[in-house]
Parts: C-alpha cells; structure tokens; sequence
C-alpha cells in the first residue's frame, strides 16, 4: 500500500484575492452535477496546488449549513488530492464550488469529487 499523507495543510489554501479574481475572469472550468472545479495555472515557479473552496449563499442561506458543505468539500478534497498530483507535474490554483440546494450525502458528495478530479486529469492530459 502506498504511504500517501491525507493532508490539507496552510501552504496548499487559496487566500490570495488577485488569483480568486485571477479565477474567475480567466479560469477554465470542469463541472460533475453538483460541483464545479474553476483552475488556472499558477504563474509563479516552485508554487504549490492551491485551492479554495465554496458555497452559495444563494442556495444556503444558513452559515452553518454552508460551513458543513464547505467542510464536507475540503474532507473529499484532502482524501482524493493524489488524483490531481498524479494528473499534472505543474501547480494549478483550483476553486471548488457546491452548486445546488440539494443536500447530498457526504458518500453522494466522495463520488462526484473522485468522478470530478477524473474529468479533470483527462482534460489536461489532452
């Protein structure tokens, strides 16, 4: 078995306000009802994969339920990131974003994000 760290550590959180905005005008995006992965290429040498993730408050009014989904996605993300460092030798910046009000279970939620990442690596190995 190999011996992978399930980790999310501080270096690998996006924070930056200009690679959101960066994002979100030039990001491509792939999508696997009901999560989105917005990415870009990160600009700078030695970087590290960063993503952020995100809820609507359109959908989920409530701060409580948009923080279990938000938890919910950096939980999927921290146990399924190996696909996305398998599929790429260089650093993305990578929004992750819940979009619908449906309230799926955290095994509908795993399946979509290892279905998602899939998408993903075969999009960029094109």
């Amino acid at each position: 078995m190999e011996n992978r760290r399930y980790t999310y550590p501080r270096e690998e959180k996006l924070k930056s306000r200009t690679t959101i905005d960066l994002l979100f005008t030039q990001g491509k995006s792939v999508s696997k009802y009901p999560l989105r992965l917005v990415y870009v290429p990160q600009p700078e040498e030695g970087a590290n994969m960063q993503i952020g993730v995100s809820v609507s408050k359109k959908y989920f009014k409530k701060a409580s339920d948009r923080n279990y989904f938000k938890r919910v996605l950096r939980e999927t993300y921290r146990h399924h990131k190996h696909i996305l460092a398998e599929a790429t030798d260089k650093p993305y910046a990578m929004m992750f974003l819940y979009q619908t009000k449906d309230r799926l279970s955290f095994d509908e939620i795993n399946a979509k994000t290892v279905q998602l990442f899939e998408k993903f690596a075969a999009q960029e190995n094109l």
